[in-house]
């Protein structure tokens, strides 16, 4: 009996239908979601100062934003990867960030997901070998992402201007 496949809405990433619900909070398959949690085990148990968890949280919600996401997801995503690539925060510093930029209140603006999804997928993050490929992977991925988001850039600067003032 053949399996059947689910394509995740958001990374376009395609599984073997698990039968899994659909994440409330992302545009994701059940069965990609399902590999966050296994990154999110890892990345939480990880136990440096770093905070490589807010990375992974970041690509993953910037990479399937759209349908049900929340605006503000997709923004504090984009933000984080901004203050990461562009300014070399640590996942703790763009927590602290993100902190700061939640206590404002800003109504934040529905952007639109790139036509292509990035390259690269949870999935080979998951398969890169845990330790410190894996983290690189995470750095990549993080990379990736925020590139295939070129057409937002220009707002997302400006949006994380107020959490740049101490720089």
């Amino acid at each position: 009996m053949k399996q059947s496949i689910v394509k995740c809405p958001g990374c376009g990433l395609m599984l073997p239908n698990q039968y899994f619900a659909e994440p409330s909070r992302f545009h994701a398959s059940g069965e990609c979601m399902e590999l966050f949690n296994q990154l999110s085990y890892y990345t939480t148990s990880h136990g440096q100062p770093e905070f490589i968890h807010q990375l992974a949280l970041d690509a993953y919600g910037a990479q399937h934003s759209g349908g049900i996401t929340r605006s503000i997801t997709t923004a504090f995503s984009l933000i984080g990867l901004y203050l990461v690539v562009e300014h070399g925060f640590t996942g703790k510093q763009v927590q602290q960030a993100h902190m700061e930029l939640g206590r404002k209140k800003i109504t934040w603006p529905e952007l639109t997901p790139p036509p292509t999804s990035a390259a690269i997928t949870i999935q080979e993050v998951l398969q890169a070998e845990a330790g410190e490929s894996r983290d690189a992977m995470i750095h990549q991925w993080v990379h990736e992402v925020w590139n295939s988001w070129s057409h937002a850039h220009s707002w997302v600067k400006e949006a994380a201007q107020p959490v740049l003032h101490a720089e």
